[in-house]
């Protein structure tokens, strides 16, 4: 999107709600130099003032480029805002926020509702006391704003559900924005490097205690570290890797369950069926009568 200056307000049918996840409004906005703020011309639901402030009754995520301002809302207090913060905007909850009068800022914003836009932004991946998230103005955040305008021009056919798509995988980006900003970089690489021993050694048994050690980290550690950044302990991810490739072995070849127990470098063929069953709910034998009926 080249221009600066854009918005659009849309007329939301049933056949969206249906849907469960759709856009209201979004656009992008230059504000400068000592300029009022915010601009005319939005409809009167989306206007307020700093002295009142505002109550939303939709979800929004603002990203500022350029400029510098203040956010402040009943969960967070007043903070300072830079260049390439984001913050998301909650259904009911008070909030305001404006630029610098000596720097202005541009911003772009998305809005969105819906029983699935609920209970996306209410499954603790985000919350109202963690509304600001710094480092968004990255190229794939600008990205998704730009695919979201170019849409929203054209109106295609079904536009609506596109655009809904388009909006969970920019919160997906910020929420990985977020994430990694929480953890250092130690972190981040202690945890890739873990991931990678899992997949070469998934045939084998794996030391966790002494691939923390060779870390240089406890391994109580280790465990809080990787369980924060994948959501589960090192030593279930790897069962879990090893049950996805017991799948697909037992899906692509002939070998028999014991075999593949074996293959895997489980201990008995015993704990490996205990093991898939409680996975998946199934026994191996089960799993490949189920999705290869044809099987003997």
């Amino acid at each position: 999107m080249k221009s600066n200056q854009y918005r659009k307000y849309l007329m939301i049918f049933e056949q969206d709600k249906h849907w469960g996840f759709w856009i209201n409004d979004l656009g992008s906005t230059k504000i400068k130099k000592n300029e009022a703020y915010p601009s005319k011309g939005h409809p009167g639901s989306y206007m307020f003032t700093w002295q009142n402030g505002r109550v939303l009754n939709e979800f929004h995520f603002v990203l500022i480029t350029d400029g510098e301002g203040v956010f402040e809302s009943k969960e967070t207090g007043r903070k300072k805002i830079v260049n390439g913060d984001g913050f998301l905007l909650f259904p009911g909850v008070w909030h305001r926020y404006m630029p610098l009068k000596k720097t202005g800022w541009t911003e772009r914003w998305v809005g969105f509702s819906g029983p699935i836009a609920t209970q996306f932004m209410s499954n603790g991946f985000f919350a109202p006391k963690n509304a600001i998230i710094p480092g968004c103005g990255r190229e794939t955040v600008l990205n998704y704003f730009d695919s979201l305008f170019h849409l929203f021009n054209n109106e295609p056919f079904g536009f609506q559900r596109i655009a809904s798509g388009l909006c969970i995988q920019l919160l997906a980006e910020i929420n990985n924005i977020q994430l990694s900003s929480n953890q250092d970089h130690t972190i981040n690489s202690m945890v890739s490097h873990t991931k990678y021993l899992m997949y070469e050694k998934i045939n084998e048994s794996i030391d966790l205690e002494k691939i923390a050690s060779g870390l240089g980290v406890s391994y109580s550690k280790f465990r809080v570290d990787f369980k924060t950044q994948t959501g589960t302990s090192p030593l279930q991810y790897y069962l879990h890797l090893k049950i996805e490739k017991a799948k697909e072995t037992l899906l692509r070849t002939k070998m028999s369950q014991k075999e593949i127990a074996y293959a895997l470098g489980f201990e008995s063929d015993y704990y490996f069926n205990r093991l898939f069953k409680q996975k998946t709910g199934l026994s191996p034998g089960q799993f490949r009568k189920k999705f290869l009926p044809s099987s003997p």
